[in-house]
């Protein structure tokens, strides 16, 4: 059994997340449970921060809120001294509520809408992530009306594809995001951009991917940004101040995955930008990065009730929990893997092999297949683990099944960050038109 952070098994043979007994969180805030171990991400925070700090260059570390965006994790990341990436007028709104420094906010996204941009320019947001010529017009024109210049990096692919899953792969040539480098068309938005008044163009953003193990593709990624760079300065005298090179550090969700200590992927950048900009003596840029999985994934734990079985001889049993693809769609969307514990028996010996079936009315809802447990009773706590990043943040009310809790766990306290929605939420935006309504009921 692999333990995350500062999950342990107590003497009573429960799992305990930041010293609390999961058992006693299953009876205080109900099950489906979203466990959030706070000193896990406080520790993922500050070994990026100073991994940064001993390279001695200048650089941003942008939490990106798409992981897991609630009004708490915006407190946190702030408090760590992180900066914050949004991609929606939502994950905007919740990092304002929260607090977040407007100036520390990125704004991601390959189809940010007009009201999106004049909701971020009215907050006066630091940065404007780019994504096409159609939104580099449309922001220029929009900044104009506002009578504001707006700092913006442009989206790039640098023609790397790292090793990971179709549809988190993002740094090909075959991408709905960015401006390519391989064919002209960044070189082109360079261009353009160095021409539209309302904008001050930073540098440059290359994504390659997500849960990616190794460093080559970041080397890779470096020595094509750092190429157009120079390229850039040569043909048009512009020199870049900010390289952003995205994120996609992977994290240990089952046995098998080898996941790299983040300051290895930060030393093979940096390493990488100071080797490829001081050769063309070109001004060492301040570098970004915007980590999002490897910050919150491994430190959240969904807790589960056991329900019913079905045992088909010879074949499989299953074993359903009272949530499923509407707490984590991950499994049905990626094929994704995850291990998990009986949360109230975990010291005990695995007797049977089971799969681990959601509520949902589809055959597609199974967040778990083969699992060596003890012999599963109904009643029991399945706890999976790793669940912290793109659960949450995926969640949805499909069979309008409520979204769970969240709860922040540390130091044997638990503070609930997100209240279970309640059935008044489930149906909250409904509306009956008069002519639906039946007479003596109230709608």
């Amino acid at each position: 059994m692999y333990l995350h952070g500062t999950s342990r098994i107590n003497d009573k043979g429960h799992l305990e997340i930041g010293g609390c007994d999961v058992t006693d969180l299953a009876k205080e805030f109900g099950t489906p449970l979203y466990i959030v171990d706070e000193a896990l991400v406080r520790q993922r925070a500050q070994e990026y921060v100073a991994a940064f700090r001993e390279t001695g260059l200048r650089f941003q570390v942008a939490y990106a809120s798409k992981a897991f965006c609630v009004m708490a994790m915006c407190r946190l990341a702030e408090e760590e001294g992180m900066s914050l990436d949004v991609v929606s007028d939502g994950e905007l709104y919740t990092a304002l509520q929260a607090g977040f420094p407007a100036e520390r906010i990125h704004f991601h996204g390959n189809n940010k809408t007009p009201e999106e941009i004049e909701m971020a320019l009215k907050a006066n947001i630091g940065c404007f992530v780019v994504d096409n010529f159609v939104e580099l017009q449309l922001l220029n024109a929009i900044a104009a009306d506002h009578g504001k210049q707006v700092n913006i990096l442009l989206r790039v692919t640098p023609g790397v594809e790292a090793h990971t899953h179709d549809y988190i792969s993002t740094g090909q040539q075959d991408s709905k995001f960015g401006f390519d480098i391989g064919n002209g068309t960044a070189f082109e938005a360079v261009k353009t951009a160095l021409g539209l008044p309302q904008l001050k163009l930073l540098g440059v953003h290359s994504h390659i991917g997500s849960q990616i193990f190794e460093v080559e593709g970041f080397r890779m990624a470096v020595e094509k940004v750092a190429a157009f760079s120079i390229e850039v300065r040569a043909k048009l005298e512009a020199t870049f101040p900010v390289i952003n090179l995205g994120g996609g550090f992977g994290i240990r969700y089952v046995e098998g995955d080898k996941p790299l200590p983040l300051g290895t992927y930060v030393k093979a950048i940096t390493d990488a930008i100071i080797g490829e900009f001081t050769a063309a003596d070109y001004p060492l840029p301040e570098i970004w990065v915007e980590p999002g999985r490897s910050i919150v994934g491994d430190a959240g734990t969904t807790l589960y009730t056991v329900g019913t079985s079905k045992d088909i001889p010879g074949v499989r049993k299953y074993v359903a929990v009272d949530g499923g693809m509407t707490d984590n769609p991950r499994p049905a969307l990626y094929e994704s893997k995850y291990e998990a514990v009986l949360a109230n028996r975990a010291k005990e010996t695995a007797e049977e092999v089971v799969s681990i079936a959601g509520k949902c009315c589809e055959s597609g809802d199974m967040l778990i297949w083969d699992l060596n447990l003890p012999k599963v009773q109904s009643g029991d706590l399945l706890a999976v683990f790793c669940t912290g990043a793109y659960n949450y943040a995926m969640a949805s009310n499909y069979n309008r099944i409520r979204r769970p809790a969240v709860v922040f766990v540390r130091d044997g306290q638990a503070d609930l960050v997100v209240a279970r929605e309640s059935y008044d939420n489930i149906v909250g935006n409904d509306l009956i038109p008069a002519r639906l309504r039946k007479q003596g009921v109230a709608n």
